[in-house]
């Protein structure tokens, strides 16, 4: 019955330091709805995963965690510490992949992934 993922939509407390960061950070090319739309590319997958109340893999206070596919892990990770933006966890190899995770201006982490 589901075909795809169609959104991810949450509420912020500031929309102007949010929509600034994740266009510098993320490089995201924010539209004047606030929005983008990311278009699958060959090869990409989503994730659609529960975790229990005290899984430890993200914190406890943040209901959602972001994962984003990045083309290149290496070049994200000095793109961010040429901007400023701290690691949170160091870089993790496993059999799915690259993994990193960084905080947005609000304090949610979000995992940086390459598959």
């Amino acid at each position: 019955m589901i075909k795809g993922v169609g959104g991810i939509f949450w509420r912020t407390k500031d929309l102007d330091v949010i929509k600034k960061w994740y266009s510098e950070v993320l490089k995201m090319d924010l539209e004047s709805w606030n929005g983008t739309v990311i278009k699958p590319e060959l090869g990409n997958e989503t994730i659609f995963s529960f975790f229990t109340e005290n899984d430890s893999y993200f914190p406890a206070e943040q209901q959602v965690m972001l994962n984003f596919q990045v083309h290149d892990l290496n070049e994200t990770i000095k793109h961010l510490e040429h901007i400023g933006v701290p690691l949170e966890k160091k870089e993790e190899i496993s059999e799915y992949g690259k993994f990193v995770w960084i905080k947005d201006p609000e304090g949610r982490l979000i995992e940086l992934w390459e598959k």
